[in-house]
This record gives structure tokens, C-alpha cells and sequence, in this order.
């Protein structure tokens, strides 16, 4: 007998509707808004508590190799491969535990 396969046209629809919708919304609801990041942040709260200008102890190893400031796309691609990689680590100790446990049961019946 050949079995029945149930249809998921409309959930595939319901997902893709949500998937579109959660890129949208935010390029809508957040027109116009400043997004500053924790070393800003933390350079206003200096200045705030000592009363002087903040100056960086170093300069990034990438800046000083190409000669000036990092476009904010190349941060965001180094910071996302990063993460990604730490992600993949994280994903294989994960697999290598469970595949450990799974194994060893075997072994021990």
C-alpha cells in the first residue's frame, strides 16, 4: 500500500507569509532610528565620570594593516564568521557528546 501523503501547502504558505514579515516590519517600525554600539556607550559613560575626552590605548591590528578606519559591513562580516565558527565548535562538542553517550551504551549490553 502506498501511503498517504498529507498536503502542508498552507502551514509552507503561514511560514513564508511570517518569514517575509519578520524582514519587513523592522525596516518599517524602525525608520529612522540610531543604533550605537557598547564601545560608544562606554566612551560616553568616560567622559561623563572623568571629564575628559576617552583615547583608545591601541588601534585595531586592522585598521593599522590597511591604513585607516574599517567600513562597518567589514565588521559585521568578521563578527558574523566569528560567530559562526563558534557556533560550528559549539555544534560538534554537542555531537561528540551525544555520539559518545549513544556509543558507550552500546558497548556496555
Amino acid at each position: 500500500m502506498a501511503e498517504h501523503k498529507k498536503s502542508n501547502k498552507g502551514l509552507v504558505c503561514v511560514l513564508i507569509l511570517a518569514s517575509i514579515l519578520l524582514v519587513v516590519v523592522p525596516f518599517l517600525a524602525l525608520r529612522g532610528a540610531e543604533f550605537g554600539g557598547s564601545d560608544d556607550a562606554g566612551s560616553q559613560m568616560v567622559n561623563e565620570v572623568t571629564g575628559t575626552e576617552y583615547e583608545p590605548w591601541f588601534t585595531p591590528v586592522l585598521e593599522n594593516l590597511i591604513g585607516g578606519e574599517i567600513p562597518g559591513e567589514i565588521e559585521s562580516l568578521i563578527f558574523c564568521v566569528q560567530t559562526g565558527i563558534g557556533v560550528g565548535i559549539l555544534a560538534f562538542c554537542f555531537g561528540y557528546l551525544v555520539a559518545r553517550k549513544k556509543y558507550s551504551r552500546g558497548q556496555e549490553e
